[in-house]
């Protein structure tokens, strides 16, 4: 059964995601790197007279971060790009392929912050059919 790790644009994903490839080689399975794609709410108040590809940006950058640790560590893995609210998104994901664990980190953002933005660690801990470990910070 695959594993899961969702992995954004901090620097906190490249912790998480060493964790997973962790666990992807103590298990012998495969890693599903899922990026989700979140714009932020400036984005639909910004008018722009040209349009700009924001989701292509953001993801060419987590990429470019996340892919030579990727390869260097030997393990099958498949890259997953998706959009919409990360938790719901990573759980409906790891539903889908099966997955037996889903790999996710914290930012550390203190009580008011995850209450007025959201925990996506909070969420997936708490809808997630499959075991979740979180990577503190």
């Amino acid at each position: 059964m695959p594993i899961v790790v969702g992995v954004d644009e901090t620097p906190v994903s490249e912790r998480v995601l060493r964790k997973a490839i962790d666990e992807a080689k103590l298990r012998d399975d495969l890693l599903h790197v899922v990026h989700v794609y979140h714009p932020p709410l400036m984005y639909f108040a910004t008018t722009l007279t040209e349009p700009v590809d924001f989701a292509t940006h953001h993801r060419e950058k987590v990429w470019e971060r996340l892919t030579p640790l990727l390869e260097m560590s030997h393990i099958d893995w498949e890259r997953v790009d998706l959009d919409g609210y990360p938790g719901d998104v990573l759980v409906d994901y790891a539903s889908n392929v099966k997955a037996s664990l889903i790999v996710i980190g914290t930012r550390g953002r203190g009580d008011l912050s995850s209450l007025l933005l959201g925990s996506t660690s909070h969420r997936v801990a708490h809808v997630a059919a499959c075991d979740v470990l979180i990577v503190k910070t």
